[in-house]
């Protein structure tokens, strides 16, 4: 246990924390703190323009006595209007290194043919990897990807006083599905309404509604429907709650979620190929024995960490392909989510499958638009309308390709190796 002296020390030292805080607070009332002297506030442009970038590059080069020549170099690009919407207080452009793999050959329902892919990424042998991955692919007649199922949720919660209020707010919104639909047509030209889903807990209702988006990855459309449609219960329906937010945290927007595999988000897209020995051979330098092997002891090691699903490296190859053509980032933390399966065929093949249930993709939209990230659309017949479930399973297929070699180079143990050549400055 602490002594006297010990507490009286703790106690000493919480008080003048408290005192120091309170005179923090009333220097900033009284704007005498740093924090609001005129010449430390960064200035602030919602839209881009020359005279803003011009004012940030100053305000830089006064604060940091440093100049960013690569950065804030722009020769090239001055169409500056094209920016807003996707960003805010604009200085310059992040180049990151854009390698392509294929050809990648695909049979799916919308994706057919083959196709080369681009890969924006500054980790070493990632690019290799996926090209290895490809050409197996490609040998053995190509890769089946399948888009199965597409939706977007937004999952408002509203907040009780009991249970019963809560049970009589049900009892109203349930029927009005017809009404929510209205709104949603009224409120965007391509989102539609599928579905409605209640979540109860206590005296929270959580609301989940499913939307189709389009060709665009559609979370800022489905936000919008939403509130839309919300306002209109809250103006209408004669049980009110106290409280209500537009996102409870339920969707599984950018995270990892425990409904992944018992729902859609975004896209749903599963695929899968057949390797004869002699390809796992000479092109992944392996065999199927082996990666079939390890995908079952890497398999427990994954129920072992408590992951959700279980696969090699999704995230490689997802944020590489997002990264180039203008998808939210972002969205990869519940994109990177799925099932790897390999295993060996009774005629020596090697038989691989991956799921993706949450791909959360768009080809209008966003930062698709983008100079270099249309062109790298474009390199896949994927820019525009009608083309969003032809990328999603171009994705999918991608995945498969980084899931076989990286599977490959771990079962032979050529795994260091790789990374050391490609990976490493010399």
């Amino acid at each position: 246990m602490a002594s006297s002296l010990e507490k009286a020390s703790t106690a000493l030292h919480i008080i003048n924390t408290v005192q120091q805080m309170e005179e923090t607070i009333e220097q900033i009332r009284d704007k005498k703190s740093p924090v609001h002297r005129k010449e430390d506030d960064l200035p602030f442009e919602p839209k881009v323009s020359q005279e803003g970038i011009a004012a940030r590059r100053l305000f830089l080069l006064q604060k940091k006595n440093q100049e960013y020549p690569y950065l804030m170099d722009n020769k090239g690009f001055e169409d500056y209007d094209s920016l807003n919407g996707n960003v805010e207080n604009y200085i310059g452009m992040i180049r990151v290194p854009t390698g392509v793999i294929g050809p990648l050959r695909i049979t799916g329902s919308s994706a057919q043919g083959d196709f080369y892919v681009p890969l924006a990424t500054s980790e070493g042998a990632l690019v290799a990897s996926y090209h290895r991955g490809a050409k197996a692919c490609y040998l053995a007649g190509g890769a089946t990807s399948i888009c199965l199922m597409e939706g977007v949720q937004r999952s408002p919660v509203f907040k009780f006083e009991n249970i019963a209020d809560l049970g009589l707010f049900v009892a109203w919104i349930l029927p009005q599905v017809d009404k929510f639909k209205e709104i949603v047509k009224e409120t965007s030209r391509f989102a539609k309404l599928m579905d409605v889903k209640i979540q109860i807990e206590g005296n929270h209702l959580i609301v989940t509604f499913e939307y189709h988006t389009g060709d665009a990855a559609g979370q800022n459309m489905v936000t919008i429907c939403t509130d839309a449609i919300c306002r209109y219960i809250i103006e209408k329906c004669p049980t009110k709650p106290k409280l209500w937010f537009i996102e409870g945290n339920y969707s599984g927007d950018k995270k990892a979620t425990a409904l992944s595999f018992t729902n859609v988000r975004g896209k749903k897209v599963t695929s899968e190929i057949v390797l004869a020995e002699e390809i796992v051979h000479k092109v992944l330098k392996t065999t199927p024995e082996l990666m079939a092997e390890y995908w079952r002891s890497s398999t427990v090691g994954i129920i072992q960490s408590g992951a959700i699903g279980a696969h090699g490296h999704y995230a490689n190859g997802l944020a590489a392909l997002f990264l180039a053509t203008g998808q939210d980032v972002a969205c990869v933390a519940e994109a990177a989510t799925g099932i790897t399966r390999m295993e060996m065929n009774k005629d020596g093949s090697l038989y691989a499958s991956v799921t993706l249930p949450n791909l959360v993709v768009g080809t209008v939209g966003g930062g698709t638009h983008l100079p270099t990230q249309r062109e790298c659309l474009e390199m896949m017949d994927c820019y525009g309308q009608g083309k969003a479930r032809k990328f999603a399973e171009i994705c999918g297929a991608v995945v498969l390709a980084g899931e076989l070699s990286i599977a490959a180079a771990l079962s032979a143990g050529h795994f260091t190796q790789a990374h050391q050549k490609f990976g490493r400055k010399k």
